[in-house]
């Protein structure tokens, strides 16, 4: 058994490490997807900014609130994309400048606010890859570790219990001999 378990627990390390070395790549290749993304929204609304300063005093705001006043549907229904699209390039641009930071806090921010189509989007054409820097190195190193760490918790945690169940299951059956016949 102990043989099992050295063989397992190198082998969960060796996959954490290795797993853990590929998250600094997704992360860049998201961060560049999710810039991509602001970038054309930008590009989109940018003729719309030409519209809302020639006539709305550079206020794309008033621009969009022009077109929902509108009677006519399709001229309100515009309004509605565009407050969309200005919408979304917030959203991005927000998005960016919370990634604009150290690797920890970049997987924290992924793991609460996620975007499920982008990540699903990078996911589909992920490129793996190793971060050669001081910081991927460390984030490597400790989270290859903390999940070591957990399986030996579990692995000896799962012992422990085994053990101490089959203790009493001992106990149990030691208590129950039965009686000879006649003794009573």
């Amino acid at each position: 058994m102990n043989i099992l378990r050295g063989i397992l627990d190198r082998l969960v390390l060796l996959a954490a490490v290795l797993t853990a070395a590929c998250v600094p790549s997704f992360i860049a290749q998201y961060r560049q997807r999710l810039g991509g993304r602001l970038d054309q929204v930008q590009v989109d609304l940018a003729p719309f900014q030409a519209i809302a300063n020639r006539n709305f005093g550079g206020s794309l705001a008033k621009m969009i609130d022009y077109h929902l006043a509108s009677q006519d549907s399709t001229f309100h229904s515009e309004g509605a994309a565009l407050q969309s699209m200005v919408d979304a390039a917030a959203r991005l641009q927000a998005a960016v400048q919370a990634l604009n930071t150290d690797l920890v806090h970049q997987c924290l921010y992924l793991a609460r606010h996620p975007d499920h189509e982008l990540l699903r989007a990078t996911w589909s054409i992920y490129q793996p890859g190793f971060t050669l820097t001081l910081e991927g190195a460390v984030f490597t190193l400790v989270l290859g570790l903390i999940v070591w760490l957990l399986f030996l918790g579990s692995w000896h945690g799962t012992a422990a219990v085994v053990r101490a169940s089959g203790r009493a299951a001992r106990r149990r059956h030691v208590h129950r001999r039965p009686r000879a016949p006649g003794v009573g």
